[in-house]
């Protein structure tokens, strides 16, 4: 007899448990070790990124396809870490906008107090 509240759970090889427990973890190493490659130039950006939205689409159309276990695993981290490598442009845009900003309102406080000041 089950207990309420009981868990049933999968029977799933020992590979595939541990690409689970640490697939968040091996995404981000992923995207970091192919964000060194782009930063140090030996990897092209635009390559990076043509692949990056191949392997994202790929994984969203193929996901349903594969049978649970290693397979799965792996191509969900495959895809979230270059859904990670995706988003790094656009996080350089928006600081370096944030900066640009940052640096205008600075200059502006400047301005303000240099003429506001009789000398």
């Amino acid at each position: 007899m089950i207990e309420p509240g009981a868990v049933i759970e999968h029977r799933e090889s020992g590979p595939t448990r541990w690409l689970r427990e640490r697939r968040i973890s091996l995404a981000i190493g992923v995207a970091i070790l192919e964000g060194i490659l782009i930063v140090a130039g030996e990897l092209s950006k635009a390559l990076a990124l043509i692949v990056a939205i191949a392997v994202v689409v790929g994984y969203f159309t193929l996901a349903d396809r594969l049978k649970p276990g290693t397979g799965r695993e792996i191509a969900w981290i495959a895809a979230a870490s270059q859904a990670i490598v995706m988003l790094v442009p656009l996080l350089v845009f928006v600081i370096g906008t944030l900066t640009l900003i940052a640096i205008g309102a600075i200059a502006v406080v400047a301005l303000i107090l240099l003429f506001s000041r009789r000398g």
